[in-house]
């Protein structure tokens, strides 16, 4: 029935769809198994993409050629840029989807992609020969070959769900859970544990009172993700907004006697940045009521998704306490929230291909890594799908660093740092922020992924339209006289002192307040100067003007830094030979292998010291 593939995915959720459609493009023979061909795709939780940096990972991942930010497009209902009052280093793209079209448009475009196969049954062990991955053995006991394995397993590696008293195998509500691959891995060497999640309870529609709610409806101008041109909705669903009270905590707190997570059942970590709510009324007892998101479905459907009230309580507690929400007066529930425990592997076990190091040619990806999250999920299986095509044909490894993405961030996160709860990718973890914005991912990674072959050429053309018009439009501000009395009306609204003297359009930017489409359209010569460049790129122009300090400053940081990055360390380098090395650092540098003096800086536990000493002991 089966050829020998190049690479198999093993699980079709975010992570394994890109790990497939990356590998697939370079080139690679691919099939996807999944468990149910019905759920590819699925968004398991909410039904949103994007968010605080997590929108600066899609449009990485679009950048670079993968599908994410072209389904999201096509499939979303509302559109946000998060955080425009900031600067644009922390503007965050997020949108509400339709659940249903966003997984059938990412079949489709999977089905419509060269090279990759489908199969319907699960994994349940490795075929390992000489320390190598080789392929894959089914439930059904069908023996697959492949150079490569890609594993994206998610929360079905013996996932077990709970809600209340009530626990039952499972790796989504309704679906089995798989079994095999762990025990198999545990028995070579690896190391696992496991982790929590949960999600909350679906509600009709129809028995809400949006009018005791605030409506909260999505942007006029919609940026979307994908730097293609993918058309965009010309209508939006509006969200809406309410929150607990006292009451609701007090009805929830009638339930902590028979909650998994307070009487020991639940084992795993849950995620420290998306709590239930009964570890956030536990966690934060001053707070009087916490806010709640209640989010459409889709288009055609009643469904609502009520986001921030994610629990495991007993069903009858979990209605009860609803009930008092306000709005929700009269709420009928589809489906309980509930908790999923599952297994993860610690991902200092990977190299920063993502390959592992106890076993080669074979991949993780997504939630087995310990990350939370769709978009953390998805950039892993891009470059997981790179990586293994790569190495079926013995080329180097893609690797991103710190300061060229945000999807780099993450990977050195996890393999440097490791992590013992679900990890979820925020601005604030990104030391070059400045430089890792959502406006200019594809500047920053198209031509890279164009010389890699995923990128298509399409994309290149565009990137580099875009990167040529910002010099113009720079040089043009430059060179371009303001007189005073073309001006004054402008700055007057502007509150803003007026000219005495001609002086450069590029200063008058620069002033506090001052922003480049208002002052195309106020000053008629500067608009007829302009009219040829569209919004994203007299955007990106401004940007790198208005902040050009900053930027610099950030490219000098990471200059400094490269020094450590590109030293590196040999593969079997002995460290035991080190002295004055701490133990600790000793035991990470042992158990990580770092691969340059950069992120052993970066292992948690290692002192500054640790790192000079090691260096002083290399140059010997």
């Amino acid at each position: 029935m089966f050829q020998e593939y190049d690479v198999i995915v093993v699980g079709a959720g975010h992570a394994g769809c890109e790990a497939a459609a990356a590998a697939a493009n370079l080139g690679s023979k691919v099939l996807l198994v999944t468990m149910n061909m019905q759920t590819i795709a699925q968004m398991s939780c909410n039904p949103a993409m994007g968010g605080i940096a997590k929108g600066q990972i899609v449009r990485e991942i679009d950048a670079m050629g993968g599908y994410s930010g072209i389904v999201t497009d096509k499939s979303m209902i509302q559109f946000r840029m998060l955080n425009r009052s900031k600067g644009p280093a922390m503007w965050s793209p997020r949108a509400q989807n339709d659940r249903m079209l966003f997984a059938a448009t990412w079949r489709e475009m999977l089905e419509q992609t060269r090279n990759v196969d489908f199969y319907q049954d699960m994994v349940s062990s490795l075929v390992v020969k000489n320390n190598r991955v080789c392929g894959v053995v089914t439930g059904l006991g069908h023996t697959i070959s492949a150079k490569a394995v890609v594993v994206t397993s998610g929360t079905f590696l013996n996932g077990v769900i709970h809600i209340g008293e009530k626990r039952f195998g499972g790796g989504r509500v309704a679906e089995k859970a798989a079994t095999g691959i762990t025990e198999q891995l545990v028995s070579l060497g690896f190391e696992s544990d496991r982790l929590k999640t949960g999600t909350p309870p679906r509600i009709d529609g129809r028995s809400l009172d949006y009018s005791k709610m605030e409506e909260q409806k999505g942007d006029e101008n919609i940026v979307g993700f994908s730097y293609l041109d993918v058309p965009k909705p010309t209508q939006q669903r509006s969200c809406w907004i309410t929150y607990t009270n006292q009451t609701v905590h007090d009805i929830l707190k009638t339930g902590f006697d028979r909650s998994p997570m307070y009487t020991g059942r639940i084992e795993g970590v849950g995620p420290r940045y998306c709590p239930s709510i009964e570890d956030k009324i536990n966690r934060f007892a001053d707070r009087e009521r916490h806010q709640l998101f209640i989010e459409p479905e889709g288009w055609n459907t009643i469904e609502i998704y009520v986001n921030g009230f994610s629990t495991s309580l007993p069903e009858e507690v979990q209605y009860q306490a609803l009930l008092q929400v306000p709005g929700f007066e009269n709420v009928r529930i589809f489906r309980p929230g509930y908790a999923i425990e599952y297994d993860y592997f610690p991902p200092t076990q990977l190299y920063h291909s993502l390959e592992t190091k106890g076993l080669e040619n074979l991949f993780f990806a997504g939630q087995i890594n310990g990350t939370t999250g769709y978009e953390e999920a998805a950039c892993q299986g891009l470059m997981a799908g790179i990586n293994a095509h790569q190495k079926t044909r013995a080329l180097e490894p893609v690797i991103l660093k710190r300061s060229e993405a945000y999807i780099g961030v993450l990977i050195d996160d996890l393999i440097s740092k490791g992590t013992e709860e679900p990890y979820r990718m925020f601005t604030s973890r990104a030391e070059f922020r400045t430089l890792l914005r959502q406006d200019n991912a594809d500047l920053r990674l198209t031509e890279m992924s164009y010389r890699l072959g995923l990128a298509s050429q399409e994309r290149m053309e565009k990137t580099l339209r875009k990167k040529e018009g910002v010099e113009k439009i720079k040089k043009t501000l430059e060179q371009f006289s303001l007189e005073p009395a073309e001006t004054a009306n402008y700055l007057l609204e502007k509150n803003s002192a007026p000219l005495t003297q001609k002086q450069k359009a590029q200063q008058v930017l620069l002033r506090p307040g001052i922003d480049l489409p208002s002052m195309t359209s106020a000053i008629p010569r500067l608009h007829e100067e302009l009219k040829d460049f569209t919004a994203d790129i007299l955007e990106q122009a401004e940007i790198q003007i208005k902040y050009d300090v900053y930027i610099e400053k950030e490219k000098e940081l990471v200059k400094r830094m490269s020094q450590l990055e590109d030293l590196l360390i040999p593969e079997n380098f002995n460290y035991d030979r080190v002295g004055s090395l701490s133990n600790e650092a000793l035991q990470k540098f042992k158990k990580i292998k770092p691969r340059t003096l950069g992120q052993a800086s970066r292992i948690s536990g290692v002192n500054p010291s640790d790192v000079q000493i090691l260096m002083v002991f290399m140059g010997r």
